[in-house]
């Protein structure tokens, strides 16, 4: 069972996240982050940005980053590429070292090739230590949506007309959203060594009730982190409204060891 943590808002998640991110930092200094794009995440990255601005906080020169996907078929230097996106959230505001992070190829160009070569360099570095997730309405995670296989690798795949929908904020018209995407598959995911799965408002509680407490099933991939052995669940309240053990999930993380974080 993955641990849950249900906290008050968006902001006091981010800095329960933060927190790890610096710990583990603080023991590997080239540490691997699995890095999640959209708005689930933003508080995290706003929290670490805070945390590594103060005196004493880890070097962040050496730590390394992997994104879960990207749009195939974007324009070069597209301001919703997730490359783009990547870099104005993730690496100028923490410091991150830009060469260091790496974001899948969504070039028409090389797709071909780009997933196989992404896998290889996730292998290279020696895999991810701590890898963020948010979680689509339709319950996938990363983009492998419902029917992704529980043991898919980074490939490219369609996305759904719900997940085009929910996207097209980011972007002029909802005819702009990209069709296809190159994304890391769930096997990839599962390889990490935590995942932290962040969720927020009461339109993500049914995909949140699945990937905890439902089945395993393609069906709903986000099921698919009952697998990982050291998965930690991060939600508020109205995200957490249709958990059956909400009251457990709440006991348990009171009476933990603060030593032992999450």
């Amino acid at each position: 069972m993955a641990e849950v943590v249900i906290v008050r808002d968006e902001a006091e998640a981010g800095e329960l996240v933060a927190s790890a991110i610096v710990e583990l930092v603080e023991r590997r200094p080239d540490a691997v982050l699995g890095l999640a794009t959209g708005s689930t995440p933003l508080s995290t990255y706003r929290a670490l940005a805070r945390r590594l601005a103060d005196e004493g906080a880890p070097d962040v020169a050496r730590v390394r980053g992997f994104a879960l996907d990207e749009y195939v078929g974007l324009p070069s230097g597209h301001p919703e590429s997730y490359r783009a996106v990547i870099a104005r959230e993730v690496v100028e505001p923490l410091g991150l070292t830009p060469e260091l992070v790496h974001v899948p190829n969504g070039e028409p160009e090389t797709i071909r090739t780009a997933a196989d070569d992404y896998e290889r360099a996730i292998q290279a570095a020696g895999g991810v230590d701590l890898q963020i997730l948010g979680i689509g309405r339709t319950g996938h995670i990363g983009f492998n949506e419902p029917g992704s296989s529980l043991a898919s690798l980074t490939r490219v795949k369609t996305l759904t007309e719900e997940t085009r929908a929910d996207n097209a904020r980011f972007f002029d018209s909802p005819d702009d959203v990209p069709m296809h995407c190159i994304t890391q598959g769930i096997g990839t995911i599962l390889r990490a060594r935590h995942l932290v799965l962040l969720a927020f408002g009461e339109a993500k509680s049914q995909a949140v009730a699945d990937a905890v407490e439902g089945p395993l099933s393609a069906s709903r991939p986000g099921s698919a982190i009952q697998l990982h052995p050291h998965a930690t669940v991060v939600l508020d309240e109205a995200a957490a409204s249709r958990l059956d053990h909400a009251a457990y999930y709440r006991h348990a993380w009171t009476h933990k060891p603060d030593w032992q974080g999450i």
